[in-house]
């Protein structure tokens, strides 16, 4: 009877150091499998924490930075002045040009009259002031330069279909207002505006609902201030897919421009965000009114940004102003049919700019054929380095961190026998002025959060899979080895338990024994 409540306690005991062993071996399970599920599932959670954070929500970080980009943005400008305008028109002789600059504006940009819509959208307006930065610059605004007539040549080259006698009279006009094929302007009054004689005769002349929207010309006449255009964008709350993408353009969702729906598309960003969790395989899009359509990036490879904030880099393929011979997707750019196609290496924003035939390149004919850069002398041959058009953007958040956007106006002119002034002057893509608007990066603020971003999430996710699948796989190895030790030790016990029952049971057969012999009785 001694030997059960002892063995009771032994039972007892004995369970309670399985059931803790047990514990432990589920404990280790469990952090093996969260070790899974970081490996599987961490990725995912950081992601959503970042759509999270990026998305255009009023009062956040990010919306101020959006709102109020907390960068100074530059526009260079390089002006081809042009050197025997003379020359040129009496003789023939092939133009010269010196390409003078770069004159450097400084802009701050801010988005104004912010309005929240039901759709997941956001509209607003652009503010761009523009500075002059004449300690940048090559030399004052006031520099003079010689350049051909934009207003002038631009309605000589309309006319070249139009009826003789219009031409004719357009001819005497410009004799009576000594209107002439080149211009001498200061860089200043070929930039913001300079009183025009033929645009203010237009503005006297052509019928109200005609009317151009100014009477001085300039490049950038009337961008100095807030912009009239309504932009509306989504704020990327409801589906971050959408974040920063064009919804409607002064209530427009697609361009009334071009042939097809699919070329009229507006629906990109303006540059400065993207959908983020960019793969090297997306085409990101950009829309600029300027540039009258949507202009595709692809991706050409990988850059470390300041701070060290990897990002890739995405530019225009090759094709974008390709000739419909060699893509014919660029045929729906040309309205009129194929006669209106542009040159290889140029794009015609003519139906964007009041029918001026003002065609588009990049930079020195970056990409373009080289019999376009040979029409005038003095231009050297374009370097990527140099005339590339690039952005650099995060690709976890879609922010970009770095652009030079690089773009040529070249003014398309036809030759007109009619008009005297321009007789000699023969169809010819002329070359006025390269610009590069961008940002050399943004700071330390942003580009810390953003290598945060990139690079701690990961450190973070490799700690948590080694710890918990270390932690797991150690107790797990603990305790199956405690288990099997224990269950070793109690078939023993057991042993020892039953050799010393059986020894004490011989031990009391003989003391019976001999308690019951015949002499003691």
């Amino acid at each position: 009877n001694m030997n059960g409540p002892k063995h009771k306690l032994c039972t007892k005991l004995s369970s309670t150091y399985l059931r803790k062993w047990w514990i432990t071996i589920a404990i280790g399970t469990i952090l093996i499998i969260g070790g899974v599920l970081v490996a599987c599932q961490f990725t995912s959670l950081i992601n959503a924490v970042i759509d999270r954070t990026i998305a255009l929500r009023e009062g956040t970080k990010t919306f101020g930075w959006w709102a109020k980009p907390p960068v100074e943005p530059r526009i260079s400008l390089y002006v081809y002045n042009v050197t025997n305008a003379d020359d040129f028109l009496s003789n023939g002789s092939k133009a010269i040009v010196d390409e003078v600059g770069p004159y450097v504006y400084s802009e701050v940009w801010e988005k104004v009259n912010i309005v929240q819509n039901d759709n997941g959208t956001l509209s607003y307006n652009l503010r761009k002031i523009y500075k002059f930065r004449e300690d940048l610059s090559a030399g004052p605004e006031d520099d003079v330069v010689i350049v051909p007539n934009i207003p002038m040549l631009s309605a000589t080259s309309q006319s070249k279909h139009a009826a003789r006698f219009l031409r004719l009279a357009m001819a005497s006009i410009m004799d009576i207002l000594k209107i002439k094929p080149f211009v001498q302007v200061s860089v200043g009054q070929l930039l913001w505006g300079y009183e025009d004689p033929l645009l203010k005769l237009a503005k006297d002349v052509v019928p109200k609902e005609q009317k151009l929207p100014y009477e001085e010309f300039g490049l950038l006449y009337g961008k100095n201030g807030t912009s009239s255009d309504r932009v509306t964008v989504f704020t990327g709350v409801d589906d971050i897919k959408h974040y920063g993408i064009i919804d409607r353009f002064n209530g427009r969702t697609h361009l009334p421009h071009w042939t097809t729906d699919e070329c009229n598309r507006l629906d990109g960003t303006d540059g400065s965000i993207f959908p983020p969790h960019i793969e090297k395989t997306r085409i990101l899009e950009v829309y600029d009114k300027d540039l009258c359509r949507l202009l595709p990036l692809v991706f050409e490879k990988e850059v470390m940004t300041a701070n060290e904030v990897p990002a890739y880099r995405f530019t225009p393929p090759e094709w974008v102003f390709a000739d419909v011979e060699t893509r014919p997707e660029n045929m729906c750019y040309c309205p009129a049919g194929k006669p209106s196609c542009s040159p290889n290496g140029l794009f015609n924003v003519s139906l964007c700019q009041y029918d001026s035939p003002i065609m588009l390149s990049f930079p020195h004919f970056y990409l373009a054929d080289d019999s376009l850069r040979t029409q005038v002398e003095g231009i050297s041959p374009p370097v990527k380095e140099n005339h590339q058009f690039f952005f650099d953007v995060q690709p976890k958040m879609g922010t970009t961190l770095r652009v030079s956007a690089r773009i040529q106006i070249n003014l398309a002119v036809s030759q007109v026998f009619d008009i005297k002034q321009v007789a000699n002057f023969p169809d010819i893509i002329f070359p006025i002025l390269w610009f590069e608007e961008g940002i050399g990066g943004l700071p330390d603020e942003v580009t810390n959060l953003m290598r945060f971003a990139e690079t701690i999430p990961p450190k973070i996710r490799v700690c948590l899979i080694v710890v918990l699948f270390a932690l797991g796989v150690a107790l797990l190895v603990l305790s199956t080895f405690c288990l099997i030790r224990n269950s070793h030790r109690q078939s023993t016990l057991h042993l020892e338990g039953s050799n010393y029952l059986a020894t004490a049971q011989v031990d009391m057969n003989k003391k019976q024994n001999k308690d019951n012999a015949p002499g003691n009785q």
